[in-house]
């Protein structure tokens, strides 16, 4: 005679056991996986630098590394500031303005990564085109930014990224 306890059997423990084991083992499986895709202990290390602001002129523009990524400083002109500001909020595909951008209206920092697939637009060098807005140009898929890194044409949906930072005497800057 079978025991069948309200319907429930020996065969139903060992499929409920085989699966338990099972799902341990993938488990067990795809951690190494998994835990590759942390930050390595050199990025970490580099979780925030510091740049003197003192040695960007005014209209120049430099290229720091932070995490591994491109950040770039630029001292905007007192021209490119009033053209930022005057741009209706309106008019732009990720409204922000340009105050909210900049800790001071003519140091813009921005992390230098196209939004719409992570290529480095050009615009650092005087030589470089810098767009129809005068900021940045990504000629990968044609993006353009203006002088406060907004993007204002082209695939990219979002502005380029405002780093965390602070001025930690009036001219260095903390990034990260």
């Amino acid at each position: 005679m079978a025991d069948t306890h309200q319907g429930e059997t020996r065969r139903d423990f060992l499929y409920i056991a085989t699966a338990a084991v099972g799902a341990v083992g993938a488990a067990s499986a795809v951690w190494p996986f998994v835990d590759q895709m942390n930050p390595a202990a050199d990025v970490l290390a580099l979780a925030s630098i510091e740049f003197d602001t003192a040695t960007v002129t005014e209209g120049m523009a430099v290229t720091v590394k932070w995490r591994g990524k491109p950040v770039f400083v630029r001292h905007r002109t007192p021209d490119e500031i009033e053209k930022a500001r005057a741009v209706p909020l309106a008019d732009l595909p990720d409204p922000a303005a340009d105050a909210t951008r900049a800790l001071k209206p003519e140091q813009l920092i921005v992390v230098g990564v196209c939004t719409h697939l992570g290529c480095v637009p050009l615009g650092q060098k005087p030589s470089d085109p810098r767009g129809d807005y005068g900021g940045w140009f990504c000629p990968c898929h044609g993006s353009h930014y203006d002088t406060a890194g907004r993007i204002r044409k082209g695939p990219a949906p979002k502005n380029l990224v405002v780093p965390d930072y602070q001025y930690v005497s009036d001219t260095v800057v903390r990034i990260g």
